[in-house]
């Protein structure tokens, strides 16, 4: 028998650890910027073209690299962040592996022009598929100049799998704001297609977190430090009234790395117990500084999650640390047992002696004596009052008895009638025959020939939304309601971007935009299905929902706008409805194309034969 166990050829191994190490732009983005944090750059920019797929450029200001360094540093497993396997627990670098730009360069082509401060020349190598084409002497500021271009050029398969440029943008500016935030004593910019994205300047941390999600952000932060041997926590957390219907500002970072970790998010949630709505969730900036030997950053080929020694030491610490800042700054009550300094005497009150109050009344005043009265003149000391004549009571019934020597007939006073008219689906209820009834506030049930039908009165109004707004949406028909002041909504730049496309779908549902800022939407008109505050709710609610599940193309972004803004404005289970209202569910219900299963495919009614009942009973 022959031997079947061989070798990888090197070109085919390194495509294998791309596929670990760069999954779309995004990575090859987070790989380059973690390096060049290392080459200590105080300055770093990002430039990308078609998302990422035709060219990533990041330009630093460090160390740079001199040539023999540049071309080991397209070897595979070659670094110089670690020597020995015990530097792996001590760990103070983004990058270790000696992956990232070996798995980049087997997929791409790749320039790299740097230069050491030494150095009076730089160097310059373009790689392709792993193989240095050429290696020349350039001129070039000191520093790394990195150019990624044709992303997965010899795997089309890999290429096919990216998403549309709108989605692997988002992608890009996740990392980048990622890397930024942890970093806020580095400048960073960001620009796509020739238009700047970000521009973020030195700053504290708090500076960083505004300048990138928004200015009113500043104001929905409280402070959160603590200091133990374990770990020193800083950072931020919302407030709780403005808290986020999706994750997407959910933030922890260990030792400058971000990181992803269910269990410390849980520590998070727990410390907002009794403080959000359902469904919404906190905003966190939380930055965390361990012993390096007491963390492996070493088991997930991206780096984002951690393995932790000691994690319910941690998820204690950080519950109380968070509860004590929502207490502290009065967003959520706490004893506190330290004395109030304001509340105690002033010092220089020491030697005055106490006063009694001195209080002056007439005795000689009664109100209920007549004005003939000497007594009844009150000249009240030095202030000289005197009471006015007030006339008696019995003035005040004086002609009445002229006015109803005439007689009125009672019988021909017409009196308004107190009918309410108006009804939410223009009908009045009297009107409308009692053929259904509401069970639980969650169900409508109604009766058939052969039994009864059980209606989920959420997704049936949910079903009927959604076909009406489909319609809106494609036909351009949705009538708008003007708003008498203007609507105006703070957004993070994230959520502006993604607000301005799918404006046209939402203009066509019956949404006026007058004006979209970098931070701020104004709204003058909304659909007439809707109230003015369940605006911004509605469209929070679409954002995490496009976040959550990104579409393609312009039908799936039409259809996920109408299944989420349908979702959101239909009817609560709990919601209680008078008989004309869930007879208006029915009827709209079964006029639908598709009445039995909601546009999430959800059973919306069922029914039960008299057969079936009947053998309730045998």
């Amino acid at each position: 028998m022959s031997n079947v166990i061989q070798l990888l050829p090197d070109h085919v191994a390194n495509q294998i650890a791309a596929g670990e190490v760069v999954q779309r732009p995004a990575s090859v983005i987070k790989e380059l910027l973690e390096n060049s944090i290392d080459a200590k750059a105080s300055r770093i920019q990002v430039v990308i073209k078609d998302a990422g797929k035709t060219l990533v450029q990041v330009i630093d200001d460090g160390v740079g690299m001199n040539l023999t360094d540049a071309r080991m540093s397209f070897e595979r497993h070659a670094t110089s962040k670690i020597k020995l396997a015990d530097d792996l627990f001590s760990l103070r670098t983004k990058g270790f592996r000696g992956e990232a730009l070996a798995s980049i360069a087997a997929i791409a082509h790749v320039e790299l022009k740097t230069r050491t401060e030494e150095d009076e020349v730089g160097t310059c190598l373009k790689v392709e598929g792993s193989q240095v084409v050429s290696q020349d002497p350039c001129v070039t500021p000191k520093g790394t100049c990195i150019s990624v271009k044709n992303l997965f050029y010899n795997i089309p398969a890999r290429r096919n799998f990216l998403k549309s440029d709108n989605v692997e943008t988002r992608h890009i500016i996740d990392e980048f704001q990622r890397v930024a935030l942890a970093h806020p004593d580095i400048s960073f910019s960001l620009t796509h297609n020739g238009n700047e994205l970000f521009q973020l300047p030195v700053a504290s941390s708090r500076q960083r977190i505004t300048n990138i999600l928004g200015g009113k952000t500043n104001e929905k932060l409280v402070p959160v430090e603590e200091d133990t041997e374990i770990v020193k926590v800083s950072g931020f957390v919302g407030k709780p009234e403005f808290a986020k219907k999706s994750r997407g500002e959910q933030f922890f970072f260990v030792n400058n790395r971000f990181i992803k970790s269910p269990y410390l998010n849980h520590a998070v949630v727990a410390a907002y117990e009794g403080l959000l709505k359902e469904k919404s969730y906190p905003t966190y900036f939380l930055y965390l500084e361990v012993d390096p030997k007491s963390i492996d950053i070493n088991i997930h080929p991206t780096k984002t999650e951690i393995k932790f020694d000691d994690e319910h030491a941690l998820y204690a610490i950080l519950k109380s640390s968070i509860k004590h800042s929502l207490g502290q700054f009065n967003v959520s009550p706490m004893l506190d047992f330290e004395r109030d300094a304001e509340l105690d005497t002033p010092y220089e009150y020491k030697d005055k002696e106490v006063r009694v109050p001195e209080v002056e009344v007439d005795r000689n005043f009664n109100p209920f004596q007549n004005e003939s009265s000497p007594k009844n003149n009150y000249s009240g000391g030095s202030t000289g009052y005197k009471r006015d004549r007030q006339p008696e009571w019995e003035s005040l019934y004086s002609g009445m008895q002229a006015e109803t020597e005439t007689e009125v007939d009672v019988r021909q006073i017409e009196f308004e009638s107190e009918e309410v008219t108006g009804n939410l689906f223009g009908a009045k209820e009297e009107q409308t025959e009692k053929s259904t009834f509401q069970v639980q506030k969650k169900y409508i049930v109604s009766t058939l020939k052969s039994g009864i039908l059980v209606i989920d009165q959420h997704r049936a109004h949910t079903r009927v939304l959604y076909e009406e707004l489909l319609k809106n949406i494609t036909v351009s028909s949705a009538v708008s309601q003007q708003l008498l002041f203007p609507l105006r909504l703070q957004f993070n730049h994230h959520e502006v971007e993604m607000l301005k496309e799918i404006k046209e779908s939402l203009e066509q549902t019956g949404f006026i935009f007058s004006e979209i800022k970098k931070d701020e939407v104004e709204i003058t008109g909304i659909p007439t299905l809707i109230s003015e505050s369940e605006v911004e709710i509605l469209l929070e609610q679409l954002i995490a929902d496009f976040e959550k599940d990104v579409p393609d193309n312009g039908f799936s972004q039409t259809d996920l706008l109408a299944k989420s803004l349908a979702n959101s404005m239909a009817v609560r289970s709990g919601t209680l409805l008078n008989s004309a209202e869930q007879q208006h569910i029915v009827n709209r219900l079964f006029a639908c194309k598709e009445p039995a299963l909601s546009p999430f495919n959800k059973t919306v009614f069922t029914t039960l034969s008299v057969d079936e009942l009947d053998k309730k009973f045998a």
